[in-house]
């Protein structure tokens, strides 16, 4: 075999598998179709806690990519807002484009090959792995390539049925109160059929709403960026504590 392993896609569970297996020594090959890992992103520029607790590699993130967030400010339509925290739990948001480059540095270092604009087709199953024709060979194939994952897609695994979709800008020069929160905004102006409900459990009172909502994040440059995002599945943030049952 050419490879112990082939990663599809230089994103981040990608590239932080591919520092993994090339730590421990295995022959590791990430076939990237962009230029490079920075290159037109379609992944958020949020880490949440449990990941910083949970991979090493984040440890040594350098300062400069990343600015702490340590709560959740939730604006009303009326912009009456509401600050929402948990003690001890924080987010990272990031230089995300910088971040990745980062990332795959890392697992050059570590010994993994990174071929950019080299776009996967299919692959065939062999004895012992898989023969992914000008790519060689792996004994393992592993599939890092988003939510209509051609790896998935080829070898007939799940895929993804309901997704998150939305609209991201940055602006520079933007001054907002509380740099180190994340502000939401729900607003039916901003996201078109929000439902928006606040339910009490215990002391906690804890926001779910349906289809989508505005987010305003501080980059580590100082850079606002923003996002409009909507989906078909309701969900909750939870862990959060707060004075007041609804904002405004």
């Amino acid at each position: 075999m050419d490879n112990d392993c082939v990663i599809v896609g230089a994103s981040f569970a990608g590239l932080a598998c591919a520092i993994a297996l090339a730590r421990s020594g295995l022959r590791v090959t990430v076939l990237e179709k962009k230029a490079d890992a920075g290159e037109k992103l379609h992944t958020t520029g949020i880490i949440v806690k449990d990941a910083v607790d949970q991979v090493a590699i984040l440890d040594s993130l350098p300062p400069q990519l990343v600015r702490r967030v340590d709560g959740v400010r939730l604006y009303a339509p009326n912009l009456h807002h509401v600050d929402l925290r948990a003690p001890g739990y924080y987010f990272l948001t990031t230089d995300t484009p910088e971040v990745l480059r980062w990332l795959a540095g890392r697992a050059e270092e570590a010994g993994a090959q990174i071929r950019y604009r080299a776009l996967f087709t299919g692959a065939a199953r062999s004895l012992g792995g898989f023969d992914l024709g000008e790519f060689g060979t792996a004994r393992f194939l592993v599939g890092a390539d988003g939510p209509t994952s051609a790896v998935a897609r080829m070898l007939g695994l799940g895929r993804s049925s309901q997704f998150l979709f939305g609209l991201e800008h940055e602006y520079a020069g933007t001054a907002l109160p509380g740099a180190d929160r994340l502000h939401c905004f729900i607003d039916r102006r901003l996201a078109r059929d929000i439902s928006a409900g606040w339910w009490r459990r215990r002391a906690e009172c804890r926001p779910a709403w349906r289809s989508g909502c505005a987010a305003a994040a501080f980059l580590p440059s100082g850079r606002c960026h923003c996002s409009w995002k909507r989906s078909h599945r309701s969900w909750t943030c939870a862990n959060y504590s707060h004075p007041r049952c609804a904002p405004g």
